[in-house]
């Protein structure tokens, strides 16, 4: 097989070792960044970043008061680009999202009004309050960064992330979120309750001061996509495509599921697993990466059976086990043909 090499130029574009190397320093100062105010959860704040990186979406479940709306208003502060918050209630409508044709008397025509989804960053809050109807709303727009109106379609800009939060289904005024609208979102994670020295800390830092209100922009939209089409070079060779496709179509033959995950998840798992890669500054992707992002990635997309349910099963538990029962590449050369991978990712360089 030919690999191709990563230490030169490619059509002009600057080596990814050194693309990495840059991708490295933005990455840990937006997660200090974050840091700040979500304090003690650096595993969720890994995963916002990969799904930064991976061009997709994120979606954060948990119940009120642990942060969801703080790590999604701290990520989109700390990247000079446009920002845009939708406050999702049962009465909003899909064209308070969209935007809308409004008639110009002096024109005599119709013009658009762009909604608040032309943003590189939207904050979706509590979006399991809108009705379903509404919710479709972002269905084109996550899907081919694009919305239409009358007929007529508008691009949306680069780069061009969803961020949004939701409260569990069992809580009151709350609508289950759609399959094909939980589909869309690369990764979801659940904040939880801090243990009791990171919420002693955030009470001694919090208590007096928002540190939101500190926050300043430390990267810009032109560089997470400079860093994103960085991403999108890591090598992924023919054995870790492999098996992505044997974990996300094992999840289909489970019998506690009635829904396994859509060849959709194939394409986020992989495409995440290139983003982890990066953030641990390789430039070829290891089963280690796929196992990292395996769970907030392809958890959400399964539906549970009624037995399942009522047994408690969990879809995070059942995708731990698919990890453990679907056998590993072991003989995968990264792109030098030096190292397995396999090995330490700390002797690759």
């Amino acid at each position: 097989m030919n690999h191709v090499d990563n230490t030169v130029p490619v059509n002009g574009s600057p080596r990814l070792d050194e693309v990495l190397g840059e991708l490295h320093a933005v990455v840990g100062r937006i997660a200090g960044n974050v840091e700040r105010v979500i304090v003690g959860k650096p595993d969720v704040v890994r995963v916002a970043l990969v799904t930064l990186l991976a061009e997709g979406h994120l979606l954060v479940e948990d119940v009120p008061g642990v942060g969801k709306t703080s790590l999604a208003k701290a990520l989109a502060r700390s990247i000079d680009c446009t920002v845009s918050r939708i406050q999702f209630t049962p009465d909003l409508l899909p064209s308070d999202i969209t935007g809308v044709s409004i008639y110009n008397r002096q024109d005599n025509d119709f013009e658009f009004r762009p909604g608040p989804v032309f943003a590189n960053i939207v904050v979706g809050d509590e979006i399991n309050r809108a009705s379903p109807k509404t919710q479709s709303a972002l269905l084109e727009c996550m899907e081919e960064h694009q919305v239409t109106v009358d007929g007529q379609t508008y691009p949306l800009g680069a780069p061009f992330m969803v961020i949004a939060t939701q409260n569990p289904i069992e809580m009151e005024g709350t609508y289950a979120l759609p399959e094909a609208q939980r589909d869309r979102f690369t990764a979801r994670v659940s904040i939880g309750y801090p243990d009791p020295q990171a919420e002693l800390a955030m009470v001694d830092e919090h208590a007096g001061h928002d540190p939101m209100s500190d926050l300043r922009p430390v990267s810009d939209s032109a560089q997470v996509l400079r860093l994103i089409q960085a991403v999108r070079r890591v090598h992924l060779s023919t054995e870790i495509r492999r098996y992505a496709v044997e974990l996300v179509g094992a999840t289909r033959r489970l019998p506690e599921l009635r829904l396994g995950a859509s060849p959709r998840s194939t394409l986020q798992l992989v495409r995440s697993a290139r983003a982890q890669a990066a953030l641990a500054g390789r430039d070829f992707v290891v089963p280690d990466d796929v196992h990292a992002v395996a769970v907030p990635v392809l958890a959400h997309r399964l539906v549970l059976t009624a037995e399942a349910q009522a047994a408690r099963r969990s879809s995070a538990d059942l995708v731990r086990n698919l990890l453990q029962r679907v056998p590993v590449p072991q003989a995968a050369p990264d792109p030098s043909g030096q190292f397995p991978h396999n090995a330490n990712p700390n002797n690759h360089r």
